[in-house]
């Protein structure tokens, strides 16, 4: 089964996310905005995709204020977490931000919230797993 960990400061986001993932999807869900455990978890093997909220307000790692972007850099240059697929999800989805975004963080994929087409969320996750 494919499991999915979802970054997002959100608690309203991350239970639509989770539930769009679950009962659509038929896909395993965890969930944390912890910097320390989503690098502990990208690290454990036991999920095949993150989803990533590119505005992170509370978020702190080693005593600084980390976002999306920043997490996304620290997977992708640490050989154990660079091949696990990241994609962002903003709201933030301004014409350049999507390219910007993915440059600047090297993630796999982008989605801009609120996510309005389900099947489409779905799809775009499961194809960066397969």
């Amino acid at each position: 089964m494919t499991t999915v960990l979802i970054v997002e400061d959100d608690p309203i986001n991350y239970r639509v996310f989770s539930k769009i993932l679950t009962k659509r999807g038929g896909l395993e869900v965890r969930g944390t905005e912890n910097v320390a455990e989503v690098l502990e978890i990208a690290k454990s093997g036991t999920i095949d995709v993150i989803l990533m909220d590119v505005s992170l307000a509370n978020s702190v790692y080693e005593g600084k204020p980390v976002d999306g972007i920043k997490i996304t850099q620290m997977l992708k240059s640490d050989p154990q977490t660079s091949s696990l697929p990241v994609i962002l999800v903003t709201a933030h989805a301004m014409q350049g931000d999507r390219e910007l975004f993915l440059k600047q963080s090297g993630a796999d994929g982008y989605i801009s919230k609120p996510v309005v087409d389900h099947q489409e969320f779905i799809a775009q996750i499961v194809a960066l797993v397969n």
